[in-house]
């Protein structure tokens, strides 16, 4: 522990050029006496540190000296992916290697390029969560990411929109896609051959990792499954075609909630004799919950087909006005009684 601290004083030093053994004790987590203790003994090993004390001074390294020693660990080296995705690194118990990965791949570029990389990730940031997001709990994913290393089946518990099932699965992969992580996995019996299906992972309530060997399709790639994966679904949950009344506005609030739908509406759209408005067709899923999706764009958008819809959605509308006609029915909290 105390020697990979240690390389990463090292590493930050020749990076930053100046650091203080506060910023290092705050970093590390720990007193600032063992910084010292650890900044000691990078001298003693022939690193020749300065201290320079006093406003703006800070432990340095003389100009132009680098160490060498920036070989990766095994941990290290599987999270070379992650390099640059904190959260994700993050979420799969990775977060250190991930970072001591990205520190050991700047100290062992050129001087020059070193720098354009820092001010890269000064400057650029990439934050996967749509707005209004919280990152969920999954307290099971690091297990989870390790089966999948390591090949082995597992007998998770899941619950769905349709109730709680015990599945025995062979996990072939984790995508993190929008913020949320999903467990490509094929059943781990014979059912292995009707092929992989999609997990949340947030949804698996238990997790058991057994002593087995996962079947992995031949020829499975994550990177070709995913999106073939994704196309299929979408296409499967919105079976459903409306035709609509839709304002520009409504147009613009559609595209936030549903971006596919809102680009079938532009492809579709022509003009309406309503000055702003267009009709146009979009996909859609079942009626109840189609209803409650298109109550989210107010009165920027009418229904014209199919009827059925256009039904569900006035009953929808009619009981979110009961709910709200006359007075509430207790106080808010807050307000007077």
């Amino acid at each position: 522990m105390r020697s990979s601290r240690l390389l990463s004083i090292l590493l930050r030093l020749q990076l930053r050029g100046r650091v203080t053994a506060a910023e290092l004790a705050r970093e590390f987590e720990v007193a600032v006496r063992t910084v010292y203790r650890d900044l000691d003994a990078l001298s003693a090993a022939g690193v020749p540190l300065r201290a320079d004390r006093g406003r703006g001074g800070g432990i340095v390294l003389p100009p132009g000296w680098r160490t060498e020693l920036t070989g990766l660990t095994a941990l290290e080296a599987r999270s070379v992916p992650l390099a640059g995705l904190a959260g994700a690194a993050r979420d799969l118990g990775l977060a250190g290697e991930a970072a001591d990965v990205q520190l050991k791949l700047l100290a062992s570029l050129p001087p020059d390029a070193a720098a354009d990389a820092g001010r890269i990730a000064e400057r650029f940031h990439v934050d996967p969560l749509p707005w209004y997001h919280r990152a969920e709990p999954l307290p099971l994913l690091p297990a989870l990411a390790g089966a999948v290393w390591q090949g082995l089946r597992v007998r998770i518990g899941y619950e769905s929109w349709s109730g709680a099932v015990e599945r025995t699965l062979s996990p072939l992969g984790l995508v993190l896609k929008g913020g949320l992580w999903y467990l490509a996995a094929s059943a781990g019996g014979r059912g292995a051959a009707a092929g992989p299906r999609t997990y949340r992972v947030s949804g698996i309530q238990r997790l058991r990792v057994l002593k087995l060997p996962a079947r992995r399709p031949a020829g499975f790639v994550l990177a070709a499954h995913w999106p073939v994966s994704v196309a299929d679904f979408e296409a499967r949950l919105m079976q459903g075609r409306a035709t609509v009344l839709i304002s520009d506005e409504g147009l613009r609030i559609l595209r936030s909630v549903l971006p596919a739908a809102a680009d079938e509406a532009l492809r579709t759209q022509r003009k309406a004799a309503r000055p702003g408005w267009v009709q146009a067709e979009i996909p859609t899923e079942a009626e109840a919950y189609a209803a409650r999706q298109l109550l989210r764009l107010g009165t920027e958008v009418e229904v014209l087909a199919p009827p059925a819809l256009r039904a569900a959605l006035a009953r929808e509308a009619a009981a979110v006005a009961r709910a709200h006609r006359g007075p509430a029915l207790r106080s808010a909290p807050g307000s007077p009684a």
